[in-house]
């Protein structure tokens, strides 16, 4: 009988560009050409007798048929990719090494790594010291997330990146705080607290919010986001600071947004790997928890 179905190397590649709506991105998803994905997603294509994607300047989309094709195939991969990895004997269970910023580390991904380990338990994760001067040429990290410090900052030429989250930022406090909160002026009424690295988020998010902060004494600063968010859950004052950060504390109501005033910085946090790096068979499955991980919905509490 002949075989219908598209190969295993067709598949990954329609996959990864419909996830990432880019053949740039997702050949840095699967470590592999960018032309290496185009001549996979064109076999797949001539193969249908119709396109899968709508080539445009600002990416690409799913064509109906493509839609279709997601929809039947996507769960079927990732269970063959899951079963490869757990039908490997247990002398070459595999590692995966990270570097993590401390604070999204213990806020962010912490509290979700359980959820990655019972889903893939033949991948055993190591964590390597963080460092704040990361030049990346070291040896025993596989992957790093990383923040992007500045809108100019580059990645160093032989790191790939791909932005995760925490580009937003949005004021927070205690609820006992928030009933003082009304509007955007009873904002500076409070204590604000910043981070020391970026006071200047305070005027993103005033400028948000159509406020002057011309003569605005701030608060306590803070080397650490972890730092500010305790400080913040003290009922100290006010805190701006990314969403990701507090969505555990939103959700669970130990801190509010008083009024859900979001301003983007720009910045953010991404997920790093050197491009030379041979490709891990670990590095795909825990990059698309985390983006999954990333794009779920924060239940904040946002009094309206």
């Amino acid at each position: 009988m002949r075989i219908q179905s598209p190969s295993l190397v067709e598949l990954h590649s329609f996959l990864a560009v419909a996830r990432t709506g880019s053949f740039r991105r997702a050949a840095q998803e699967l470590c592999v050409t960018q032309a290496a994905v185009s001549r996979a997603v064109a076999r797949l294509e001539a193969d249908l007798g119709q396109e899968v994607f709508i080539r445009g300047s600002g990416g690409v989309v799913l064509t109906p048929l493509g839609t279709d094709l997601q929809r039947m195939t996507a769960r079927h991969v990732r269970a063959l990719e899951t079963a490869g990895m757990r039908l490997r004997k247990p002398r070459e269970r595999l590692r995966l090494q990270l570097s993590v910023v401390t604070s999204l580390g213990n806020l962010w991904l912490m509290p979700r790594l359980e959820d990655f380990r019972r889903s893939h338990p033949e991948i055993g994760i190591e964590f390597r010291q963080y460092r704040h001067d990361e030049d990346f040429t070291r040896e025993d990290v596989d992957l790093w997330i990383d923040v992007k410090r500045s809108l100019r900052q580059q990645w160093p030429r032989q790191i790939a990146a791909r932005y995760l989250i925490g580009h937003e930022i949005l004021e927070v406090c205690t609820p006992d705080v928030a009933r003082g909160i009304r509007c955007a002026q009873d904002v500076l009424r409070q204590p604000l607290l910043y981070h020391s690295a970026h006071p200047d988020n305070w005027n993103i998010w005033a400028r948000a919010a159509h406020l002057d902060l011309a003569g605005q004494r701030l608060g306590c600063g803070f080397d650490l986001v972890i730092n500010m968010v305790d400080a913040a859950r003290a009922g100290m004052g006010v805190a701006v600071v990314q969403e990701c950060m507090v969505h555990d504390d939103l959700r669970a109501g130990r801190l509010v947004a008083p009024l859900g005033i979001r301003a983007s910085t720009g910045r953010g946090y991404y997920l790093c790997w050197r491009r030379a790096q041979a490709q891990h068979p670990a590095s795909e499955l825990f990059g698309q928890w985390l983006q999954q991980q990333a794009l779920a919905p924060v239940s904040a509490a946002v009094r309206q």
